[in-house]
Formats: structure tokens, sequence, C-alpha cells
């Protein structure tokens, strides 16, 4: 399997907070069934900033060591970047990099505010032939309320990664509903586990595994776990099956607007 979602690298953003906890994050993810792991340090202007070569030298430095350790895990390079007008700068001088430099690139939006310059952004990602990768689109409180948005981007050309801990509630029973009927109308492309600090998610991903195989089987589970994350890494077009366009239920509408 590969990890498409994680903040592995020591002190780069809000993940890992040293080496030791790093290399534990690495084994935790060996011991979870990962062979390999996509590191997708948030760039966010202004917050977290650490640029490409920087973070390559990391990349670099930690996969030598785990082959000098004998351990069988493949190490690659990306982002998950914060929305922003200057989404393709970040690019081009080298502050930001898209999936192991493909043309698949990780973004996220704020998690409670729908960003006014959603489309115009997408949209210029999509002129300068990028393949646009929302991360945990569950995650996010507009989203939540409209999930029909989610159907709309995926007809633009916009790919959707959900995370493992949202079917086992870890960000809340709203991202669990969700992330559920996304799952159940193909609106989910790629999973990650979006690993921030050691025995956290990782310990759970078979669990997580579990419930996910249940909503739409073993050959969908190998397609967002190892299939579609293999393709990105190696630049190639991912087959889609078609979305199904759905909407809350009086039932669900009630349980997003009600919970906190």
């Amino acid at each position: 399997m590969i990890d498409f979602h994680t903040h592995i690298l020591p002190k780069v953003d809000d993940g890992s907070k040293s080496v030791e906890e790093t290399f534990e994050l690495l084994k935790e993810a060996r011991n979870a069934g990962f062979d390999s792991i996509i590191s997708t340090s948030h760039y966010m202007e202004k917050y977290y900033e650490v640029n490409v070569a920087e973070r390559q030298i990391w990349i670099d430095a930690l996969s030598a060591n785990l082959q000098k350790e004998g351990i069988n895990l493949n190490l690659y390079l990306g982002n998950e970047v914060y929305i922003t007008e200057n989404i393709i700068q970040l690019l081009e001088t080298g502050k930001a990099t898209t999936i192991n430099r493909t043309n698949y690139i990780l973004f996220e939006f704020p998690l409670n505010v729908k960003p006014m310059n959603m489309y115009d952004v997408i949209y210029d990602m999509l002129q300068y032939k990028l393949i646009p990768v929302l991360a945990h689109p569950e995650r996010y409180v507009f989203v939540q309320k409209e999930p029909e948005i989610i159907y709309d981007l995926i007809q633009k050309g916009v790919l959707m990664q959900a995370n493992y801990g949202s079917i086992l509630g870890q960000y809340g029973e709203k991202a669990q509903l969700i992330v559920k009927r996304f799952f159940e109308n193909n609106m989910i492309h790629f999973l990650g586990s979006d690993v921030h600090k050691k025995n956290s998610i990782y310990p759970r991903i078979p669990q997580a595994l579990s419930e996910i195989r249940l909503l739409v089987g073993e050959e969908k589970l190998e397609e967002l776990t190892t299939i579609n994350p293999g393709l990105v890494l190696e630049n190639k077009k991912i087959d889609m099956d078609e979305p199904t366009e759905f909407k809350l239920s009086l039932k669900e509408k009630m349980i997003i607007n009600l919970k906190k």
C-alpha cells in the first residue's frame, strides 16, 4: 500500500516534532502494511514555508537510513498546499511541489470557511496542466453541509483523497457520515493517513481498511490504497468510476446541522 498523505518530516510543519518521532512513524507505517509513503508537508504562505530543496534533503537522508537499517519503505516528496492564488508561482519558484514532481498536486481548503477563490484557483491549476487532488474533502464544514460541491469539483477534473481516520470517527460524526456517502458514490480516489504524530492513526489502519472494505469491496480498496497512488507516482492517468451525485437525507441534515 502507498500512504498518499503524511506529515512525517521533522520540524517542517505541525507534524513530526523530531527525527526520533519520524523514525517511529516510519516503523509504524511499515507495520501497518505500507511499503511507500508520500511526504506531503504543509505549504502555507507565512506559516509553513520549508522549500522543496530542504525537504528533498530530508527525504534523501531518511531513505538512506531506512536502507541502512534494512527497512523496505520507499519515500516520495510532495506537498499539501493551502489554497492560494499564488499556487502556480509557488511551484515555479521551487517553494512547493507536486507529488513526486508529476502533474498531480495535493491541495487543501480552510476547514471552516468556503474559499471565495476556489474555482479560480482550480481553473488555474487545470490550465497549467496540473491534476488537482483535494485533501480530505469530508472534513470541510461547508462540504459537510453541501456535499454536492464535491460532485461538481470531480466533474471539473479534481480528484479526492479521504483520510483513513474519517471512517473511524477520528474527525467527528459529521466527517464519518460524509466520507461514508463519498465511498458509496464513487467520489474518493485515494486514501491517506494524514499522520501527524506517533501512536495515532497507523495502529488503527487495519480497522479502517475493514470498514472501508465493507463499503467499497476488495477490488476498489486495492485501487484506493495501491493502484491509483502508484499511477500518480508514475504520472499516469487514472481511470475513474463515474461518481453518483447525492443529497443528504433529512436525518443526515439534522445530524450535520445539530452536531457540534
